[in-house]
């Protein structure tokens, strides 16, 4: 953590995003221009130009980096090294802590997810390891949830290791489907609960509230949620 004119660390958190960017505006929200936040938002890693999130990251005066062109499709064999070099430069520059991934929908190079293991996020809108895995993101999760007749589906953040949602898990928090939900009204109530538990989980390891063990679980200094239930009805963590 770097220190601040008092001595005191500051958490810093890089956030990777590919599209509006409302998880992003969540902990933008939760951290940015409050005195008692124990986080600030240090850096966005857009993965292409002209997306919402880029305004957002503007709006609130949090620097911003665009993964180039040349990266963004596989021109050559080494495009994955030098995209790990991108992002880790622009890690490195920003002094992250801890990376959020926020609706980004590039595989993380390798060389990135061994640089920051323990120290990289991933938001999913399911509960996993249900509804997880490669191809399994945005509406293509809610349809799946859908098809399959389940009757809850839910919000999960995890560690990112090097396979599709399949880190360690640090929360959930389930989420009802009721009758009539299309992928569209289910999406809504989930991603309603993520822009409240993504917060949420970022200031625990802020604060650290959440530690990571060599057994790869997370164990938390307390119940993660203030509540002493889950309301599946509200679907909406205390």
């Amino acid at each position: 953590m770097s220190a601040d004119a008092e001595g005191q660390g500051t958490y810093r958190v890089a956030v990777l995003a590919s599209g509006g960017g409302t998880n992003f505006q969540s902990l933008l929200d939760r951290f940015t221009g409050n005195a008692d936040s124990p986080a600030e938002i240090a850096l966005l890693i857009a993965s292409r130009p002209g997306i919402h999130s880029i305004e957002r990251a503007r709006r609130s005066n949090v620097k911003v980096a665009v993964l180039p062109e040349h990266l963004r499709v596989p021109v050559r064999e080494s495009r994955e090294e030098d995209e790990a070099a991108f992002i880790l430069e622009e890690l490195e520059r920003a002094k992250a802590d801890l990376v959020v991934l926020a609706g980004y929908l590039r595989l993380i190079p390798v060389g990135v997810v061994r640089a920051y293991w323990g120290r990289m996020i991933n938001i999913h809108p399911a509960l996993l390891p249900s509804f997880g895995g490669e191809g399994l993101y945005g509406h293509h999760v809610h349809e799946a949830v859908l098809d399959s007749g389940a009757r809850i589906s839910g919000v999960t953040v995890h560690f990112v290791d090097e396979e599709y949602d399949r880190g360690p898990i640090v929360a959930q928090w389930p989420v009802p489907v009721l009758e009539g939900d299309d992928p569209d009204s289910l999406a809504a109530r989930v991603l309603r609960v993520e822009h409240r538990v993504l917060p949420a989980v970022v200031e625990a390891l802020a604060r650290g509230w959440v530690e990571l063990g060599t057994d790869r679980r997370c164990r938390w200094s307390g119940s993660w949620f203030t509540g002493d239930r889950f309301d599946a009805v509200a679907a909406d963590p205390d």
